[in-house]
């Protein structure tokens, strides 16, 4: 088995910074969670109709998530063989998290299953209400980019979660790797895509769910590298009626947080696509957002590549050269042209994820096209730009956006032992 997941460390669960221009109540960004409703995969509902637990007190008073498993501290300890040290899978903020199998000698007629177990640390930065959330959200919603939460714990003094088992980690864990990276152009563009898809699914329930904590340790991939979101412990419900926006607290991670959500406390969906367009510069680059081993003025991944975006020669000489002839001029400028639109200081001119979700339909689309129609042996993708005949016209060719506003692994934060510490710091 490979190792489940990745744990930032660093990864911010709590209250780190308050605006200086606003008095916020610490409850003021208590997150009012989605209704219980029976969900087929794909399905949008509003997810504020019913009432949902609001404390620990009330989840045990109303327990119920039909899709989702209550078990109890002696079957955790059952499920991670009394919580043995070499079944840890990382450790971070949240606290430990274990593989673990749950069967018929944990619960009696429960089919075999692998799954990830996180046990929150009593003492650690995230508590309750970031716990509650993540039950909450997850308990409720349904959709092949979001990571299963398979059931729950919550005894006495114990809060553990029980997630699918994803086999191959995080994206975090992969795209990082000092050596043997295996992610190439077509992966990464389809875990772009499955991303996309999880956050546009988010932005488009009737009442919008803003996932607020978007970054490469959160999502996390299955055997066939197909990616799920993880850790919704600092989501939040979306603006409703007239607001333009939701006043919060800022939480998150520096580096992948909207300036403008940073500079006022106001967030929407396009604090999301922010975020999203940073991920989607790391995939490009092979580089973290935020890297201090580097020369002083690359230090910010954002304030140094962006500008590169939109010029064709800068754009080809900082892309990843792992992956060095596996992608074309044409397709390569366009997802750099949707990075430059996402990681737009006005929010405004960001694109909806429901377009992003489109124009990343399109390239990979595009490049299967282009596999089936080349013949012989090993194709290559790489247009020479010196060569190509639509290296003058094409270039030129923005993406148009109409600019309407609408952790193998589970869910952790966190990064597995082996891994470097993140360079990433935490607003």
């Amino acid at each position: 088995m490979g190792v489940c997941f990745s744990i930032e460390d660093h990864h911010l669960v709590q209250e780190q910074q308050q605006l200086p221009s606003k008095s916020y109540q610490a409850r003021h960004d208590a997150d009012q969670s989605p209704s219980k409703t029976n969900r087929p995969e794909l399905e949008i509902r509003s997810m504020s109709s019913l009432s949902a637990p609001r404390n620990v007190t009330d989840l045990r008073q109303n327990p119920g998530y039909g899709n989702v498993d209550i078990f109890t501290y002696k079957e955790m300890t059952l499920a991670t063989k009394h919580f043995r040290p070499d079944y840890i899978l990382g450790e971070g903020g949240f606290g430990v998290v274990y593989k673990g199998i749950i069967d018929a000698s944990v619960r009696q007629g429960y089919e075999t299953t692998d799954v990830a177990i996180k046990e929150l640390n009593p003492d650690g930065l995230q508590g309750d209400r970031e716990w509650l959330a993540e039950v909450n959200y997850l308990g409720q919603l349904s959709h092949l980019n979001l990571v299963k939460l398979i059931g729950y714990c919550c005894e006495d003094d114990h809060r553990l979660l029980v997630y699918e088992y994803m086999a191959s980690g995080s994206l975090e864990k992969h795209l990082f790797r000092r050596v043997g990276c295996n992610l190439t152009w077509p992966k990464r563009m389809k875990i772009a895509l499955d991303a996309a898809k999880g956050l546009a699914y988010l932005h488009g329930l009737e009442r919008s769910i803003i996932y607020r904590d978007f970054k490469t340790s959160n999502i996390l991939l299955d055997a066939d590298f197909n990616a799920k979101l993880s850790d919704f412990g600092l989501a939040k419900e979306g603006p409703m009626g007239d607001q333009t926006h939701v006043s919060t607290r800022v939480m998150g991670t520096y580096g992948y947080a909207a300036p403008e959500y940073v500079m006022t406390g106001h967030l929407t969906a396009r604090s999301d696509i922010y975020g999203f367009g940073v991920v989607l510069l790391e995939l490009l680059l092979g580089r973290r957002a935020l890297d201090k081993s580097r020369p002083s003025r690359e230090h910010n991944l954002v304030e140094w590549a962006r500008p590169l975006l939109n010029n064709n020669k800068k754009i080809l000489r900082i892309l990843d050269p792992r992956m060095d002839g596996q992608y074309s001029v044409k397709v390569a400028m366009k997802v750099a042209t949707l990075a430059y639109q996402c990681l737009s200081q006005n929010p405004k001119g960001r694109p909806l994820m429901n377009q992003v979700v489109e124009l990343l339909e399109s390239v990979q689309s595009k490049e299967e096209e282009a596999m089936f129609q080349s013949s012989g042996g090993a194709v290559t993708l790489y247009e020479d730009p010196r060569h190509s005949p639509h290296t003058q016209s094409e270039r030129k060719s923005p993406i148009r956006s109409n600019h309407r506003e609408p952790r193998s692994s589970t869910p952790n934060n966190g990064r597995s032992n082996s891994e470097p510490p993140p360079e990433a710091t935490t607003l």
